[in-house]
């Protein structure tokens, strides 16, 4: 009987569907570790760009004497992308609060992180987040 030229090779299809079945067990668990992964990358360039525009705050301070706190004067920090960061996922905005001198940078996220939400960046280097999560845990 083993050596009968009718015996069937390949899979059942129960042993198919139970591969199937742990795949996509397996891809339930790692698709939203890899989301959560991305989103923090993401965060990381949103850091680096206000990190960017504040030290160009200080360089433009050193020279004028004066902040740039206005969206309509954001040239004349001579930002690469102009208000956007490097792939565009962050698009900043400039302001200053109760006039004390100093500037707030806001990076409002493109890409759908409800959790952290926009990175803001004070002169005084008060970092924070417009999201439910602390700003510790978005500033990583």
């Amino acid at each position: 009987m083993l050596n009968s030229p009718y015996r069937q090779k390949g899979f059942t299809l129960i042993e198919l569907m139970i591969t199937v079945v742990i795949i996509g067990i397996l891809a339930s668990i790692a698709y939203p570790s890899y989301q959560e992964f991305v989103k923090r990358g993401n965060r990381t360039e949103g850091q680096a760009f206000l990190n960017e525009v504040a030290a160009r705050q200080e360089r433009y301070y050193a020279q004028n004497n004066e902040y740039v706190t206005s969206d309509a004067d954001i040239g004349k920090l001579n930002l690469k992308g102009g208000n956007k960061s490097e792939t565009e996922k962050y698009v900043l905005s400039l302001g200053s609060s109760a006039s004390d001198g100093g500037y707030t940078l806001t990076a409002t996220q493109q890409f759908g992180d409800s959790a952290c939400g926009n990175l803001t960046l004070t002169a005084t280097g008060v970092k924070g987040v417009t999201g439910s999560k602390s700003w510790e845990d978005c500033w990583k």
